[in-house]
Parts: structure tokens; C-alpha cells; sequence
């Protein structure tokens, strides 16, 4: 099989600093590891080649093993430490240790060398998720981040929100057709200022009218400008709620679809991808990044838009009427975007922290709010009290530190401003003193130059909000565009399932750590009941994990009814799975609603059968008000057998070909999980299920038992095949008599 090499420009910078010809075989890649074997600090690089691994500190060779010399590589994670190991006939060798710092890349690498040691190949760098670094810059990434805020295509993101905005055109064409209404009104009102001045406040004509005994021409004139001026003021409020209405109209509908794009995906998303994120960002991406975004759309937007017309208009105008008077007003407009350049980078840094602290925030209030009865039954409340304080008074030390930086820099740019108006005064008044300028047309110059600065004092503004906005458009899009590691492929099928399920040769690790299956093979008949056994860790529920596709496999295959899971809708797969999981969870709602879950649009009359086959019929009967009582968030109001009792009975309503239970019973008492599995007994008759107990008695009437250890296939058979063959099946179950001896 063809191999194939991937070089990492990291890898290659710490090859460098070892000495050439005494690392054999093909360079793959290197890493870095910070202990030595005896625990102490060390600059140590391992590097990997096609043919074993060889660890350096401070430049000298130090160890080799390789590949043909040992069975397996393995990761071991340890108390603030790790190492990567080898198995060889001598037994196990350390091949390096370092601290959590390096675990991650550590674990993946044994995990790259492990895939090349069953399969020939090695995966690559994007498969591993190895180095999360920025193309551009060669930044780390911000943790549980795709795309550097520093480097993202700020035209692409617009771009993106802007073609999400189209499907509501009427209302953006409505608001650009009152804008330049509004853009019209602004223009005319420093030109009624300009004919009210000259015309009849310092005007000669109008004083000898007066004179002459024309006054009460002179002033229904008079009145009529200052009418003329009222109502372009009114026009301009008026055009501007219209048009605030409209925008509006296509920034909550467009909030709204962002929001479900963004719910969505993380839906899709699997469980490793989701891992990699804490809830509270995940939260506040869908509403406080979605809200950020619906206040450029519905307010920074327009007046960017409207601020730059008019700055371009009045610029025209000032050109076209004194250049050197447009000079002096448009002096400070170098300056601040020069200004504004050197400080965007350190915007962009300063909110990346802010979100991150608000991120922090948000995970530890759902951490606290989620566990709140272990919080009560341990009185840790002034403990998670001081947590909280903690990671909010972060956020406000962040926040209070950008509004301070910002309310510094903000006068600064006033002032600058102030400068073109000092200039714009001294000039248009040495104008007047030399009688060539009037006061009506410096009140129209000054009216423009006021209509300048606002553009001007909004380019002050923006790197300020386009960092706001661009952070929160980057947090978006990058959930929206993480690739998802578990999805169809292009010609998944949908698939009428009978049953027989195939593990062939399956290996898979979690992200930070190594390999917790390693090359399972076994399979399964329709109709087979097979029990999961193994010691705690040993990989029993990663093994449904992967059957349910939460996870895809790293190497191997499963296959149902002979087509590999990767090759079938996920749809068409969960649709006919049952799941009660060990950790029980319902909805907030009514029990009644909890069980038809499985199966909307059931009828009453099959929840209540599902209920009772699940032994929970009777205690609803006695709730308040029975199958319609609220149980609240997590069914906080029922024990710890009821709910388990209710996710039963949800998972029988749906009636699957294939019935995983993961310690389904072990809320139950004796007695109520004898009488549980009475019907599953009668319910697994003609369909395939995957059990995990932890009372191994309520296996033994499985088809076959499989015994996992440390990840491997220990053993399989039936209960009595395995309690003859003495081996670790017999150990358990003799450990857990025992057990049940010295209770009694």
C-alpha cells in the first residue's frame, strides 16, 4: 500500500536543531515534549519517520524505537502529565513524557503512528486536527476556533449577510429609496439656512423694504423660510422612522434566519466536533453574535451607507463652491484614517478577549445552573457564588478596560475634527472681514461643514464597530462552515434494517487521548440480544457511541445489514434505533410529552401502552395531574428511577429494529427492574439489541456476551461458555457475587 507523507513546516523548523543522519527513515514529522523520563524540565523534540521515533534534548539523540520492534504505541495520560509508550518483548518502554501543555499534540501523534502501524498510511494533518494555527499569520487559533479574527475575508462576511438579505429586497429597496429622500431633505436644509440669512436677516433689500412700509412682504417671506425649514425638519424625522421601519423589517426577519442557521448546524454537528466548543459559546454565538449582527444590519448599515453619501455629496458641493475651503474642512480626514489603521489591529484583540471572557461567562452559569442539585446536596453555593464572581468580574475588568481605551482615543479624534473646524472659522472669517463671502453663505458653509463632520466623527467610529460586528460575523460563519467529521456521504441511501450488524476491525481515539477501541471485530444477527461487559473505561459506551454514528470509526467499519454506517443516512439509521442511555435525560414539559417524543403524532392509547410495558404506568396515574404533569427541566420533579421508567417507555413507543440500552435498569430497584425486564425480554424477541448492564445478571439470558479490555476483544460466548472459561468475564462476575454477599 502507498505511503503517504506529510511535512509540516513546524516539523521541519524543530528538525533543524537535529543533528543530521541520526534520524533513519523518511521524516514524517516532530514535536515538541517538556520532561524528561525522571520528570524533570527538558527541551526534547521526537521526531517521526516512516520507520520508528527518536527523541533528542538539547540536541543529542537520546532514545529510538522502532516500529518492527515494538507491537503497539500507546498515550498514557497521568496526574498533570502524559507519555507516549511502546510495548516491545522487553515489555513497555517510555518513549517521551511532557505536561498537559503538549498532551494534545502528543496523543494524536501516537495516534497517527498507531493508524500507520495497522493500515499503512499516515493521516494527515487536517484528518488529525494537529497544529490549530492560522494559514496566513501562523497565530494560534483561539480555542474551539476554525478562523483567525485577524486574518478573515471582512468582504466575504459581508458579502454572505448581505446575499442572506436579499430574499427581504423590498424592504432594503424601500429603505434606500427613503434614504435618498432623506439624503435630499439634508442636502437642501444649509441652502434654506443660506436664503434665510441673506434674504431677510442680513439683508440690505429687505431693510429698505421695511423702510419703504413693505414690511409685512418681507416677513409672509420670512415666515414662509422659516415654514420651509420646519417642514424639512419634519420631512426628515418622518423619512427617517419610515425608513428605520423598513430596515428593521429585514434585520429581525434576517436575525431570525441567522439564528436557525447557525441552531441548525450545531444540531448537525457531531459529538467530537461539539466537544471541541464550550456551551456557553455555543450560546452566545447563536444569540448574542446573531444580535450583533442584526444591529449593523438594522442600524450601523444604513448610516455607514447614508454617512458616506452624504460625505461624498458635501465634498462635491464644497469643491464646486471654494477648494480651499473644502481643503481646510477635509484636513483632518488623513489623518484619522491613518489613525484609524495603526488602532484596528488592537480593536480586534481587545474584543477577541471581551468575547471570550462573555463565552466564559455564559459556560460557567450553564455549568452551575445544569448541576445545581449537586451544588445544594454539597452547599457549594458561596464556592460557585465566587465562580461566577470570578469569570464576570473578568468580563467587566475586559469591558471597563476597551470602554476606557475607547473613551481615551475618542477625544483624541474630537480633537482632530476640531482642528479642520478652527481652520474652516478663521478662514471663512477673514471671508466676511474682506466682504467676500456673505453671512448668509457662511452660514451655508458652516451647515455643510457640520454635515461633513458627522461622516467624519462616524469614521471615528468604525473601527470600533466593524471590529464588533466583524468578531461576531467570524464566530458565526465559523460554526456554519466547520467541517462536519460525521455526515453522508454524497450517495448515502436509506435502508429498511433487518438487523445484522458487522464490526470489522474498528479503532477509534477521542481527541485527547489514544486509542480506546482497538481493531474490534465481532457481529451480530437480527434478532440477537448482545450483552457489552468490561471493566469501567474499557470502551463499552464508545462502542455504541459509534453504532448510534455519533462518532464516525478511525479505522475499520461498522456495517448494517452488510452496508458500511458511513454509506447510510443518518436519518434512515436513527430512525430506526431505540436508545435509553444511563444518563436519562427529559425535556422540560409534560410526561406525556416526554414519551410521545419518540413518535410525534402518536396516539394516547400507544403512550399509555408503551408506559405500561415500561413500568412506569402506575406512578403517573399518581402524579397530580397524570400523564399531563409538568415535570419541569430535566424531569427534576421525578426520582431517578421514574425518569429512567419514562425514557424507557419512550424508546419502546418507537418501536425500533435495533434497541440499544445503555445501564437501562440501573435506577431501578429489584423488584421494578424485574418486572422491566419481563418486557423487554418479550419486547427484544424479533429485534437486534445492544445492552450494557451493570448488574451482570441481567445479561445472562443475552444471545452472546462480549468482554471488553482496555479497548480489545477479550472475550465472547454465552454466560455459560464464559463463566467455563474462567477467564475475565468469570472475574467480574465472581467480584460483583461477592459484592452482593458482604451487602447482605
Amino acid at each position: 500500500m502507498k505511503k503517504t507523507v506529510f511535512s509540516l513546516e513546524t516539523g521541519r523548523d524543530l528538525l533543524k536543531k537535529v543533528p543530521e543522519g541520526v534520524a533513519s527513515g523518511t521524516f514524517i514529522t516532530a514535536f515538541r515534549f517538556d520532561l524528561d523520563l525522571d520528570g524533570g524540565s527538558t527541551d526534547g523534540i521526537a521526531v517521526i519517520t516512516e520507520e520508528g521515533v527518536f527523541t533528542f534534548e538539547g540536541g543529542l539523540p537520546v532514545l529510538s524505537v522502532m516500529y518492527g520492534d515494538c507491537s503497539e504505541l500507546e498515550f498514557h495520560q497521568l496526574i498533570g502529565a502524559c507519555e507516549m509508550c511502546a510495548e516491545t518483548e522487553n515489555g513497555p518502554v517510555v518513549i517521551c513524557r511532557g505536561t498537559c501543555s503538549v498532551k494534545d499534540v502528543m496523543a494524536k501523534n501516537v495516534r497517527r503512528i498507531t493508524r500507520f502501524l495497522h493500515t499503512g498510511n499516515y493521516s494527515s494533518d487536517e484528518e488529525l486536527d494537529l497544529y490549530r494555527v492560522c494559514p496566513k499569520c501562523r497565530k494560534r487559533l483561539r480555542p474551539g476556533m476554525t478562523v483567525c479574527v485577524d486574518c478573515a475575508d471582512r468582504k466575504s462576511l459581508y458579502g454572505r449577510v448581505l446575499k442572506m438579505a436579499l430574499p427581504y429586497k423590498k424592504y432594503l429597496i424601500t429603505s434606500i429609496f427613503l434614504f435618498f429622500a432623506s439624503f435630499a431633505v439634508n442636502l437642501a436644509g444649509p441652502y434654506v439656512n443660506r436664503l434665510l440669512v441673506d434674504g431677510y436677516i442680513d439683508s440690505e433689500k429687505a431693510k429698505a423694504a421695511v423702510a419703504a412700509g413693505q414690511s409685512g412682504s418681507v416677513f409672509r417671506g420670512f415666515i414662509l423660510t422659516i415654514a420651509l425649514m420646519a417642514i424639512l425638519q419634519i420631512l426628515t424625522y418622518f423619512i427617517t422612522a419610515l425608513r428605520n421601519l423598513a430596515v428593521m423589517g429585514a434585520g429581525w426577519r434576517l436575525i431570525i434566519d441567522l439564528r436557525r442557521l447557525v441552531f441548525g448546524k450545531i444540531e448537525k454537528m457531531s459529538v467530537r466536533t461539539l466537544s471541541r466548543r464550550t456551551s456557553g459559546a455555543l450560546m452566545r454565538s447563536v444569540t448574542w453574535d446573531t444580535s450583533m449582527v442584526e444591529r449593523f444590519i438594522t442600524n450601523d448599515l444604513p448610516n455607514v451607507i447614508q454617512q458616506s453619501f452624504l460625505f461624498v455629496a458635501v465634498t462635491v458641493i464644497l469643491v464646486l463652491k471654494d477648494p480651499i475651503l473644502a481643503l481646510l474642512v477635509l484636513a483632518p480626514v488623513p489623518v484619522l484614517l491613518l489613525f484609524s489603521g495603526k488602532i484596528s489591529p488592537y480593536f480586534r484583540r481587545m474584543y477577541g478577549r471581551q468575547w471570550e471572557a462573555g463565552s466564559r461567562t455564559g459556560s460557567v452559569l450553564h455549568d452551575i445552573f445544569s448541576g445545581i442539585r449537586v451544588v445544594k446536596a454539597y452547599r457549594t453555593e458561596k464556592r460557585e457564588e465566587d465562580r461566577f464572581d470570578s469569570a464576570a468580574s473578568e468580563e467587566r475588568d475586559i469591558s471597563v478596560r476597551n470602554e476606557t481605551v475607547f473613551n481615551v482615543i475618542d477625544p483624541i479624534f474630537t480633537f482632530i475634527v476640531n482642528i479642520g473646524s478652527v481652520l474652516l472659522l478663521y478662514y471663512m472669517g477673514r471671508q466676511i472681514m474682506n466682504g467676500r463671502m456673505s453671512l448668509g453663505e457662511a452660514a451655508m458653509f458652516t451647515s455643510y461643514a457640520s454635515l461633513i463632520y458627522g461622516p467624519i466623527s462616524w469614521l471615528a467610529q468604525m473601527p470600533r464597530m466593524l471590529t464588533r460586528t466583524v468578531t461576531s460575523l467570524v464566530k458565526i460563519f465559523d460554526i456554519v462552515d466547520e467541517r462536519e467529521d460525521v455526515q453522508d456521504s454524497a450517495d448515502a441511501c436509506d435502508v429498511d434494517i433487518r438487523g445484522n450488524i458487522e464490526f470489522d476491525n474498528v479503532s477509534f481515539a477521542y481527541e485527547d487521548g489514544g486509542d480506546v477501541l482497538k481493531g474490534i471485530s465481532f457481529s451480530v444477527k437480527p434478532g440477537e440480544m448482545i450483552g457489552i461487559v468490561g471493566r469501567s473505561g474499557a470502551g463499552k459506551s464508545t462502542l455504541i457511541n459509534l453504532l448510534m454514528r455519533l462518532y464516525d470509526p478511525d479505522g475499520g467499519a461498522i456495517r448494517v445489514d452488510g452496508v458500511d454506517l458511513r454509506d447510510v443516512s443518518q436519518h434512515s439509521l436513527r430512525s430506526q434505533m431505540g436508545v435509553v442511555l444511563q444518563e436519562t435525560h427529559l425535556f422540560s414539559g409534560t410526561v406525556y410529552e416526554n414519551i410521545a417524543y419518540a413518535s410525534p403524532g402518536c396516539t394516547r392509547d400507544a403512550v399509555v401502552t408503551a408506559a405500561k410495558a415500561a413500568g412506569a404506568h402506575d406512578f403517573i396515574v399518581r402524579l397530580p395531574d397524570g400523564y399531563e404533569t409538568v415535570i419541569g427541566e430535566n424531569g427534576h420533579t421525578l426520582s431517578g428511577g421514574e425518569r429512567q421508567r419514562v425514557a424507557i417507555a419512550r424508546a419502546l413507543l418507537h418501536d425500533p429494529k435495533i434497541l440499544i440500552l445503555d445501564e437501562a435498569t440501573s435506577s431501578l430497584d429489584t423488584k421494578t427492574e424485574h418486572g422491566v425486564q419481563e418486557t423487554l425480554s418479550e419486547l427484544i424477541a424479533d429485534r437486534t439489541t445492544i445492552a450494557i448492564a451493570h448488574r451482570l445478571s441481567t445479561l445472562r439470558n443475552a444471545s452472546r456476551l462480549v468482554v471488553l479490555d482496555k479497548g480489545r476483544l477479550a472475550e465472547i460466548g454465552t454466560h455459560d461458555e464464559l463463566m467455563k472459561k474462567g477467564g475475565i468475564y468469570y472475574g467480574l462476575v465472581m467480584a460483583q457475587r461477592q459484592m452482593s454477599r458482604i451487602k447482605k
